[in-house]
């Protein structure tokens, strides 16, 4: 076989943009792709719902990669586990209702698992705003992530969802998008609350019963959650991100009926 870089170069550039084409209106869009994000795409896209994440990095995975203080293991408990297991992690049994599984194979197993039941991960794209129609969220606009980085005024692009999930963790960035917008949303003051201090028991908790319709079509997952409405954080304890990944995939699928 001879090989033309010219036609690895067309092979690659066709295949993007017939993947890409094909994800310009979608179901539902996942900002951000850390573990409550991959999980949630999984669930959604194995019940036939069309789901395109966009990850800023150039890996998703989100702060799952670096376990915790960068010793690659990650904790979760009893509920959590099976989120894990389900897609092949091998997770110990620590005692005491405690799990531990190796973040680097926890991180790999998710995107390839979301990835394999039908959802489309574009990484190293920037969602920098979004499109709200009617009042409630229609879509999002995205940029390269190097063009952010870079600052370059290049205007970006437009995707059409009927839902967007804000995976985006302590920074809520497409909540605070539309808090700055239109304000309104769904939480006590009617603004972001901001995250407080760790609190890993009572965060775990509420992460998962903070995962909420914040406006209008736009719903949050993981950490987002509880920056959204002023809950503690958790630390290196993942169970509560992965329970309200499938947590915001099971919301959605009740309210489309699949």
């Amino acid at each position: 076989m001879t090989l033309d870089e010219v036609e690895v170069t067309r092979m690659i550039l066709n295949r993007f943009y017939r993947e890409f084409s094909s994800s310009l209106e979608t179901d539902v869009v996942i900002v951000g792709g850390g573990p409550s994000a991959l999980v949630a795409a999984r669930h959604l896209a194995k019940g036939g719902i069309r789901t395109v994440v966009f990850e800023r990095k150039l890996s998703p995975g989100g702060g799952m990669w670096g376990g915790g203080m960068n010793f690659p293991v990650i904790v979760v408990q009893e509920e959590g586990r099976e989120e894990l297991i389900e897609v092949g992690v091998d997770v110990s049994d620590e005692g005491g209702g405690y799990y531990t599984a190796d973040s680097v194979e926890a991180a790999s197993k998710l995107i390839a698992a979301a990835v394999s039941a039908g959802a489309r991960i574009f990484n190293a794209m920037t969602v920098e705003d979004v499109v709200i129609r009617e009042g409630r969220i229609d879509g999002v606009v995205i940029n390269w992530s190097a063009v952010d980085v870079a600052g370059l005024h290049v205007d970006p692009v437009m995707v059409r969802s009927k839902y967007v999930i804000d995976g985006t963790g302590h920074d809520c960035e497409v909540v605070r998008v539309v808090e700055r917008k239109v304000g309104n949303l769904n939480t006590p003051s009617g603004k972001v609350e901001g995250e407080s201090s760790m609190w890993s028991e009572l965060a775990e908790k509420l992460t998962v019963e903070n995962t909420i319709e914040v406006y209008p079509h736009l719903y949050v997952t993981g950490m987002a959650c509880n920056a959204v409405m002023g809950a503690p954080r958790m630390g290196p304890i993942f169970g509560g991100m992965l329970l309200s990944g499938r947590r915001v995939a099971e919301m959605i699928l009740e309210r489309e009926g699949a």
